[in-house]
């Protein structure tokens, strides 16, 4: 039976391979974090980058901090720095990553409460966080943590008028189709997800890719944390929901130098199983051209094992198909059983949709606060 995303490619599959499809035990973990580099296109990361202080504040019980650097190309990235208040030694760190959501005129926003309100990006959070700024939440229990913008989103956006005609012509045709009365963020994100396609295009030409730019983004913003004297030494842990957790996932094999941990929320199958069905339903962020060459979703993730890694699923995540979920889990525990560190992995099951809800974000701290007991 041709799986659904196959329908009218009957044969390619047999044609080209599919490497992902190998045993756990035929996957060499240690060559996916180059094989992901170049299929990536990940430019160079700079060793260390200028960081601007712009403003602090105190709210909710966490001191913020907002900064600004350059990643080299497009707008600077903005970020908060967030701290429990008052607190003035140096903590564990955390880089929360944003998730992808279909929303990008926000960024961080959609998982940080900084000086002031967005109300937009908070009734966001009521479905995929159970209301909760997860960033500060973290800070609240002892953690610094670090939210920016990704290259693409908040910050770090194309400006509308920067776009190609055939975006244009795409979200002008969508706002009509909702009669006009929008929002300036809301006729944003209309434009933003035509405009993903046609980014692909242009990075492609160029040996890049959407994972590539936004993992260079990730791997900067961990080097910063990591490089703070507000910071424990020892590394950071990633973490992120969704095409966050896709962040992490990516971020994680591709460093080898401060990540010490990974947690990857609702974002985790297989490819395989993936193929009936779910491709389309993912950003660019997950499905760069190329990830057959590298290995299976899960290989990538355990791809520093036995680095310690967390691993949220919601089984009713209608973006993943369960069987997916559960083949996923198992190539996992294969991979971290060969490495002799089953305890290094942890994963934790929630009967949700697709979301980081309380009970995930409870089993996230709990797992974060023994790695730096």
């Amino acid at each position: 039976m041709t799986r659904r995303d196959l329908r009218g490619l009957e044969g390619l599959d047999a044609l080209v391979g599919r490497p992902f499809t190998a045993r756990p035990e035929e996957v060499d973990l240690g060559a996916v974090p180059a094989r992901l580099a170049a299929a990536l296109g990940v430019p160079p990361v700079p060793d260390t980058t200028p960081v601007v202080e712009e403003g602090a504040w105190t709210r909710d019980g966490v001191d913020g901090l907002a900064l600004r650097w350059s990643t080299g190309f497009g707008p600077d990235t903005r970020a908060w720095l967030l701290r429990p208040a008052g607190e003035r030694a140096p903590l564990p760190g955390i880089v929360a990553l944003h998730c992808h959501g279909g929303m990008k005129f926000h960024g961080k926003e959609k998982i940080a409460d900084g000086p002031v309100d967005e109300p937009r990006a908070a009734a966001f959070r009521a479905e995929a966080y159970d209301g909760v700024a997860v960033a500060n939440a973290f800070a609240r229990a002892g953690f610094a943590v670090l939210a920016h913008d990704a290259f693409g989103w908040s910050s770090r956006r194309m400006r509308r008028e920067d776009m190609p005609e055939r975006t244009l012509r795409a979200a002008a045709d969508a706002i009509a189709a909702r009669g006009g009365a929008l929002d300036d963020a809301a006729r944003y994100d209309l434009h933003a997800g035509p405009n993903e396609d046609a980014v692909a295009k242009i990075l492609g030409v160029l040996g890049t890719s959407w994972g590539g730019l936004v993992a260079r983004d990730d791997l900067i913003a961990a080097r910063v944390l990591a490089a703070r004297a507000d910071v424990r030494p020892g590394g950071v842990v990633l973490v992120g929901l969704s095409g966050g957790g896709a962040r992490a996932a990516l971020a994680g094999a591709l460093d080898e130098r401060v990540v010490r941990a990974t947690a990857v929320v609702a974002m985790m199958a297989t490819f395989d199983a993936m193929l009936d069905g779910y491709i389309q339903r993912h950003t660019w962020m997950l499905m760069n051209p190329g990830m057959a060459r590298v290995g299976e979703w899960p290989d990538i993730a355990a791809a520093r094992a036995p680095r310690p890694l967390f691993v949220g699923f919601a089984r009713r995540d209608a973006l993943f198909p369960l069987r997916g979920m559960l083949d996923a889990e198992a190539r996992l525990r294969a991979h971290y059983r060969r490495a002799g560190a089953e305890h290094a992995l942890h994963t934790a099951w929630v009967d949700r949709p697709h979301s980081f809800g309380a009970d995930t974000q409870r089993a996230f701290l709990a797992w974060a606060g023994a790695l730096s007991s």
